[in-house]
């Protein structure tokens, strides 16, 4: 999401503020009740055991704590997890230096893992199922295979594209989460949680509006919260109250829903480039000078969330819902060939 920044922090006060918001114990975590009565329970058998707790996946939309939860086990562990990136392992050799650095009962955090080249991945299948690395040794006839034994860790993964993943790789995790949108109520805990640690004022209407702009997820909230904080320091005292916070996510150009400028542009250029479609994806990033996959993995999750888009065989096709939000009429002949598509759909074997 592009972030229209009206406070003068660096991005590396940006992310430490960020990282200070983050919660550290499962008993603060707010939201993902299902999720975290699971976690709690593995938590308290693997303890219970003394044994490496199994590996986990966890996928969603960005920004809804994929991270925050790998640093929350880890600490209710009371073990340190270190961090990396699928795109960050380019060789099978940078994957052999982290693992044979970690030690027992360790936490191996890997973000985007669905970017891990097949090469990388094909050395992670014994690592995660029997704690071995395989090293080759020579090169040619001579060639050999070595096994080395590795302490028992566990490995976090987080991607916002499960079906990218490859099946083995999949299978391989002992179980597998899904992070939903936050709830309203979640959402506002979350908001006066953050306002408490950052000390801003905060009325309890104020908590509600940049709650209800926040798209369900935590890390929209907070970086809200943020330019909101700063335009109430400037031009309203200090205190965030429903009026200085609806001014502030105006002039930030975030409505009532949340959507932003880029998501109204998307479901313009649908609208009106393209008569509500279906249009491709592709044809859509285009239209709008957007990368495709930035639209599918940051915009296109909430719209179908709210019922703004629908996903047919021919491309996206906006809904009467996203011409009412955008203020533009429903055109009769769109509603009919939607009725007769969707009936068309159904009767399919």
């Amino acid at each position: 999401m592009v972030e229209r920044l009206i406070s003068a922090k660096t991005k590396q006060n940006e992310e430490e503020i960020e990282q200070t918001l983050r919660p550290r114990r499962l008993a603060e975590y707010i939201g993902q009740e299902k999720l975290k009565e699971h976690v709690q329970i593995m938590l308290e058998a693997a303890q219970g055991r003394n044994e490496v707790l199994d590996h986990l996946l966890f996928y969603g939309p960005p920004g809804l704590g994929k991270t925050t939860i790998s640093g929350v086990i880890a600490n209710e562990m009371g073990v340190p997890m270190r961090t990396t990136s699928g795109p960050a392992i380019e060789r099978p050799g940078d994957l052999a230096s982290i693992l044979t650095n970690l030690k027992a009962n360790e936490i191996l955090f890997i973000d985007e893992i669905h970017r891990l080249a097949r090469p990388v991945e094909e050395v992670l299948y014994p690592a995660m199922e029997d704690f071995a690395l395989d090293v080759m040794i020579g090169k040619g006839p001579s060639a050999r295979s070595l096994r080395l034994t590795l302490p028992p860790f566990t490995i976090i993964g987080a991607t916002t594209r499960l079906a990218m993943l490859s099946s083995p790789l999949r299978d391989r995790f002992g179980v597998t989460f899904r992070l939903d949108y936050y709830s309203p109520d979640a959402m506002e805990k979350i908001v006066k949680r953050s306002a408490a640690i950052l000390n801003v004022g905060i009325e309890p209407e104020g908590a509600t509006e940049i709650a209800r702009r926040s798209r369900g997820t935590p890390r929209v909230a907070n970086r809200l919260l943020r330019r909101v904080r700063d335009y109430a320091q400037v031009r309203a005292e200090g205190v965030v109250t429903a009026e200085v916070a609806r001014e502030a996510l105006h002039r930030l150009e975030i409505d009532e829903r949340g959507l932003d400028e880029t998501d109204h542009r998307i479901l313009h250029a649908i609208i009106e480039k393209f008569d509500g479609g279906p249009v491709g994806l592709g044809t859509i990033a285009a239209s709008i000078s957007e990368e495709a996959d930035a639209i599918m993995d940051v915009y296109e999750p909430y719209l179908l969330q709210l019922g703004f888009l629908a996903r047919t065989p021919r491309g996206r096709v906006a809904t009467r819902r996203a011409y009412e939000h955008v203020g533009v009429p429903y055109p009769l002949a769109q509603q009919v060939e939607q009725e007769v598509e969707q009936q068309q759909m159904l009767l399919e074997p």
